[in-house]
């Protein structure tokens, strides 16, 4: 709100599996959501959740709601916690009827795979034209993850960047998974170096 294009939440334990009543899958407070939630009383915001495990969370906070788009590209829940919400007809209700879209993933997926499913969630949150953008910036999509099974790389992680960071929005990008540590700092400078690439800022 003091007119920076970026900010970083660091944050541990992630929040994006936290509903308004129920926790699960580490997480306690639903960080993106409570951003979220405070910028949008001052214009339109989208969440995209780029974890490898469904934003449930923000979907249950936002899902009767229009002011806030929640996007989640994930591992389909039939195989991928939490197993019980993200899919693919699941788009909001009442008031908030299509504006949350799930883009539940194959158990095996390339970077290629992966990117073209992030292009189909960038031109929905395009087409919304949010003011804000808030970021729930999961790295457990790497290649190794003890949770995940798919295989971004440090470069792949740079190319997400770069094109989320052509939505040119302001961002608030909030930490959620991502658990092999030996390559977790590298790929978050990856992420973040195509972001300021991909935004020009």
């Amino acid at each position: 709100m003091g007119g920076h294009r970026l900010a970083y939440a660091l944050v541990r334990p992630p929040g994006h599996h936290s509903e308004r009543r129920a926790f699960g899958g580490f997480c306690y407070l639903n960080h993106n959501a409570i951003a979220a939630n405070f910028l949008a009383a001052h214009g339109r915001v989208a969440i995209l959740d780029l974890d490898y495990h469904h934003g449930n969370g923000q979907q249950d906070i936002f899902y009767a709601r229009r002011d806030v788009l929640t996007v989640s590209l994930h591992g389909d829940p039939k195989f991928a916690y939490p197993y019980f919400t993200g899919f693919a007809d699941e788009t909001g209700e009442g008031e908030g009827e299509g504006f949350n879209l799930n883009l539940p993933l194959p158990e095996h997926l390339d970077p290629p795979g992966y990117l073209k499913a992030l292009q189909r969630a960038l031109q929905r949150i395009e087409a919304f034209d949010p003011r804000f953008l808030v970021l729930a910036l999961g790295l457990d999509t790497a290649r190794g993850d003890p949770t995940g099974t798919w295989a971004h790389r440090p470069e792949d992680f740079r190319r997400l960047g770069v094109e989320v960071g052509r939505l040119g929005r302001p961002t608030v990008v909030v930490q959620e998974g991502g658990y092999k540590t030996r390559t977790l700092g590298l790929n978050a400078r990856r992420f973040f170096e195509g972001l300021a690439e991909g935004s020009r800022w």
